[in-house]
């Protein structure tokens, strides 16, 4: 059984902070089913990478970066984009210095 998204969003926040990150949702979307898009940025190397959740080939679920660019302008873009085509959208930022995103599920290597 998977988590409901706003449990789920509710559980990032907190293991960010316990990191010493800052996570803000910016987004709230279906607290039930909605998708989820996490911002992280390196506060150090001032870059950002996004997250969101997919398939894999085997159809296990794993977390892939939807946008190969580190610009938050063009990271930016592609969340508006999607929150016009999903009104269920999360959107959750976390800002560290050392650019973790704090997802414990698995997470594809970008290619």
């Amino acid at each position: 059984m998977l988590l409901s998204s706003d449990l789920w969003v509710g559980a990032l926040v907190r293991r960010a902070e316990i990191g010493g990150a800052f996570a803000t949702v910016v987004r709230k979307g279906d607290a039930r089913a909605g998708t989820v898009i996490v911002k992280a940025y390196d506060t150090a190397e001032r870059r950002a990478r996004l997250y969101t959740e997919a398939f894999g080939p085997d159809g296990d679920r794993l977390w892939i970066q939807p946008v190969a660019s580190e610009s938050e302008s063009e990271l930016d873009a592609y969340i508006e984009r999607q929150a016009r085509y999903d009104p269920d959208l999360w959107v959750v930022e976390i800002e560290d210095r050392q650019g973790r995103h704090f997802i414990t599920e698995k997470v594809a290597d970008p290619d």
